[in-house]
């Protein structure tokens, strides 16, 4: 436990919490998990805020931004009675910082917390693909992203610049304004990799033959004759296609490939050193913080069912504790709006449930005399539960101490001695007898009181299914045979290995079943046109995940790639929005045009498509109480650092960035 200053209040509540410290991160990993170790720090309100406004880190680069984050968080613990109860980045270690002012039942809640999102930064590959990147001095299970001391480098850099007498500070945050406008912008699944500009990049700008012809001082008739239109009309052909393919990230080929603006010259001149490299730093801290946009619902939901676990189910919340903490779970599970914890809680146990489900399932269907088409009227699942239910001893490990076998596989016979003998309390600490197998019988997801009635809704195609790919190796008996073989730790296993490969967009698309939406009430909504409020659109589950899917997907901002860095054999770029059926802010686009203008030094134009409605159609179809249809519009906007300009263009030009298969209808604010 660690202090930020040499208070008397943080010191005393580092004492009270060092013990909570050690068991939780003891109990985390007797339950599975496999975190990186964690600093806990004791911090005071307002040096939380300042935490929060910088992201988890103690030290950022200099810029308003940080000011005008801890101005609205401390706005909304004033004015909101918003409260903060922990921040912790990715780190190895990781930091986690906690508020001294909680009560022990919030801190212990936190603790366990914390563990889990540890062991999600650890193990999740999405967050591998920035540490891959960045740092190959540890073994290749165990490295970390340093972020701590990279974003504290950083911060050094950047003020240098800042206090350097030969460059405007002013510039310097204009500069940073520029990038941070794209920081979403980049290949959020491709591992991070320094960019560098050279000398084989050279200058991508085409050849202007006009201003060449004209160099030659020839008369208009020579010209008219030998340089006619189809001679132009060539040229401009003959260098199209830069990039051969679409990039996605627009931050690293402007670190290349761009150049700034001179108001000055009006010209577009190579970027300074300085410019260049603070496009590389904040293009990397973009890489480090977009594991973390990716996996929100995922990681969120992680640490929810593991503390619910610890806190709740294991008891690590004390008698005294226990009502505090299921408050302040029920306000956090409970929020309005979009809730990660929420979502990602109900998907995992989901996700475990449906585990175990087909876990008892295959036993059973591999019984003599019981095929998918009869198990619903040969099993009684009443019995069944009971069967899957653990001895007396796993649950209630003090009360049958001195009968517990040293060598079931469910015991640790070590613990076990030590607690005979007064060395462990297993009145408070019981899961510390039992290994990995015993706590996972001992909390069977399929016995829970939420889950009762899960085990037979399984639907005949599932049956069906599970059926088709059993191997005829193994036969029961009898039913009791077949339960005897039930492997209690399937869902955890399972669980374990979708926490490492997946992300929102992945987890979402796969474990988001007509089930699961039907059991929780999901539905989609939308704007109407008719009567100009808010309507439930579909209870359909293809309907609901694809507005999730909308909302998760490049962290829910638009997709804008590189079409063509030499457009119109100009110089000019040409970016392009692929379009998911949400059309762009117009108005925001151009904001961003003219700050990429700044880091392209020439114009830039952009390709979109939006939705127009014709105001006689709209109308006329509120009068027959219908929705009125909408006609897709391909648009180029264009900045050329005096006026932004947008045209239409023909449907030919947008028609690859046109979705497929998406709800048009509506906007980000309006997702679930």
């Amino acid at each position: 436990m660690s202090t930020i200053d040499n208070r008397t209040d943080a010191k005393e509540t580092a004492r009270r919490l060092r013990e909570p410290v050690e068991e939780a991160r003891k109990l985390a990993r007797s339950l599975g998990l496999d975190p990186y170790p964690v600093n806990y720090w004791i911090v005071d309100h307002d040096e939380m805020n300042r935490l929060i406004a910088y992201g988890g880190f103690q030290e950022r680069y200099p810029h308003w931004r940080w000011g005008m984050a801890y101005d609205r968080q401390r706005k909304q613990g004033q004015f909101l009675g918003g409260k903060a109860f922990e921040i912790v980045n990715n780190d190895n270690p990781a930091h986690a910082f906690l508020q001294e002012s909680n009560a022990l039942a919030d801190q212990k809640a936190v603790i366990t917390h914390v563990e889990a999102h540890a062991d999600f930064f650890a193990n999740n590959e999405w967050f591998g693909l920035f540490t891959d990147g960045v740092d190959d001095r540890a073994a290749a299970d165990r490295r970390g992203p340093d972020a701590t001391a990279m974003l504290a480098r950083h911060a050094d850099r950047i003020r240098e610049f800042m206090e350097d007498p030969e460059i405007d500070r002013e510039a310097v945050e204009r500069w940073i304004d520029h990038v941070l406008c794209l920081e979403d912008t980049i290949d959020q699944h491709a591992a991070y990799a320094p960019v560098k500009q050279t000398e084989e990049d050279g200058e991508i700008d085409g050849p202007d033959p006009e201003a060449a012809i004209e160099e030659l001082d020839l008369s208009a008739e020579v010209t008219g004759q030998v340089f006619d239109e189809a001679f132009f009309a060539d040229s401009s052909d003959e260098d199209a296609g830069f990039p051969p393919e679409p990039v996605e990230d627009l931050i690293g080929f402007l670190a290349v490939h761009g150049k700034q603006y001179d108001e000055e010259t009006d010209r577009a001149l190579e970027m300074t050193d300085w410019q260049r490299e603070i496009l590389e730093l904040l293009r990397r801290e973009a890489y480090y913080f977009a594991p973390q946009k990716m996996t929100k619902v995922m990681n969120e939901g992680w640490a929810a069912y593991w503390e619910s676990m610890m806190m709740g189910e294991e008891a690590f919340a004390g008698t005294d504790e226990f009502l505090t903490y299921a408050d302040h779970q029920a306000r956090v599970l409970g929020s309005g709006g979009l809730n990660p914890y929420k979502l990602g809680k109900e998907l995992w146990e989901y996700v475990e449930n449906r585990t175990n489900r087909r876990e008892v399932l295959e036993r059973l269907l591999r019984v003599e005399g019981i095929t998918w088409r009869n198990l619903e009227s040969e099993v009684d699942f009443a019995a069944v539960r009971e069967r899957l239910e653990p001895p007396a001893w796993v649950q209630n490990v003090s009360g049958w101490l001195e009968s517990i076998a040293p060598d079931d596989s469910r015991v640790d016979a070590d613990a076990l001695a030590k607690a005979r003998d007064g060395g462990i309390d297993v009145d408070r600490y019981p899961w510390k007898v039992l290994t990995y197998e015993g706590l996972a019988q001992r909390h069977y997801s399929l016995l829970k009181p939420q889950s009762r009635g899960f085990l037979e809704r399984a639907s005949n195609s599932e049956l069906e299914s599970i059926a088709r790919y059993l191997f005829d190796d193994q036969r029961y008996d009898s039913i009791e045979a077949a339960l005897a073989d039930v492997a209690y730790t399937r869902g955890w296993d399972h669980m374990r290995e979708l926490r490492e490969s997946h992300n929102d967009v992945t987890f979402i698309d796969a474990f988001l079943t007509g089930e699961f939406v039907t059991a929780n009430d999901y539905f989609a909504y939308e704007h109407s046109h008719k009567t100009g409020d808010f309507r439930v659109s579909s209870v359909d589950p293809e309907d609901v995940k694809r507005k999730l899917m909308l909302e998760f997907t490049n962290f829910g901002k638009p997709t804008i790639v590189v079409e063509d860095a030499n457009y119109d054999n100009s110089g000019e770029l040409l970016l392009a929005h692929r379009y998911n059926g949400v059309m762009l802010d117009i108005e925001e686009a151009t904001d961003v045009l003219k700050r990429i203008f700044e880091l392209w030094g020439r114009p830039v134009n952009l390709l979109t498509i939006t939705t127009e409605f014709d105001d006689r159609d709209v109308e006329m179809a509120r009068r027959r109480d219908q929705e009125p249809k909408s006609v897709e519009v391909g648009k180029r906007l264009r900045y050329d650092g005096d006026h932004v300009t947008v045209e239409t263009v023909e449907w030919e030009t947008v028609e690859h960035l046109a979705a497929e298969d998406i709800d048009y209808d509506t906007k980000p604010d309006e997702w679930l």
